[in-house]
């Protein structure tokens, strides 16, 4: 009886480790610990590089990384990316008093901001080839960019905590009825007023042109409270918003 009841504690107390070993050893078998293959390694390095501003001037997507930048762009995760950054510029965006004088501004870039070029970028290896602008411009004057969805979810959030909306964006004054057409269909309206860039600021890197037209702002007594852009040079340059809010692109580089 003694022995018995010495088995059964010894059963007790080894099951469990024993359990745990064969539970350890499913999961280091199951596939998930297998290490990535060193291009997708580099290309996500590569693009963390790229949203966190440390790749500097780049000018075309590494031809290794096209598949991945492919994946993501169409992807689920950069849905939910746009998400998480429209979701914080929300949060910002209650915490402010509106004031009654119409002064106080959110600014939005437009390409790859309010609108996806997406489907005119896939035409070139989302751009791991040289750009072509005339195909661009050809695209841009169609007026078929849709909307990215979480953007257009932030633009009707702030326009209903009364923000003026500020359209900022180095499309060529050319551009304005198909720009307006565009944003229209795509579901935008009622913007404060629509910034393109005029002939005379073509020789002017997209900073300091969009840095120049928020001094205008601030000039004529307007409070910049948010920005929202996909490119660095959207969002840097004396005067900077209270608060600048960058969207995730890694198909490329504007200075």
């Amino acid at each position: 009886m003694q022995l018995i009841h010495l088995m059964l504690l010894l059963f007790f107390i080894l099951a469990p480790t024993t359990i745990s070993q064969t539970l350890l050893q499913v999961t280091q078998n199951d596939g998930l610990n297998e290490p990535k293959p060193p291009n997708l390694m580099y290309c996500e390095s590569w693009r963390l590089a790229v949203e966190t501003n440390n790749a500097g001037d780049w000018h075309k997507i590494p031809h290794r990384c096209t598949d991945l930048v492919k994946e993501y762009v169409n992807g689920q995760q950069y849905i939910t990316d746009s998400k998480v950054v429209a979701r914080h510029a929300q949060a910002y965006a209650k915490t402010i008093v509106v004031a009654k004088d119409g002064k106080d501004v959110w600014i939005f870039d437009v390409d790859e901001t309010l609108i996806s070029n997406i489907q005119h970028y896939a035409i070139d290896g989302y751009r791991s080839k040289v750009d072509n602008e005339s195909a661009f411009e050809k695209w841009a004057l169609s007026a078929k960019a849709p909307a990215l969805p979480w953007s257009l979810w932030l633009y009707k959030k702030l326009q209903g905590l009364g923000f003026h909306l500020v359209l900022l964006t180095g499309r060529k004054e050319t551009h304005r009825n198909s720009t307006e057409q565009n944003l229209i269909s795509a579901g935008y309206h009622s913007w404060k007023t629509l910034i393109l860039r005029n002939s005379t600021e073509t020789g002017k890197t997209a900073q300091e042109y969009k840095a120049s037209k928020r001094a205008e702002l601030v000039g004529k007594g307007y409070r910049i409270h948010g920005n929202s852009g996909d490119q660095w040079s959207d969002l840097l340059g004396w005067p900077e918003a209270k608060r600048s809010f960058k969207i995730p692109n890694p198909m490329y580089h504007i200075p």
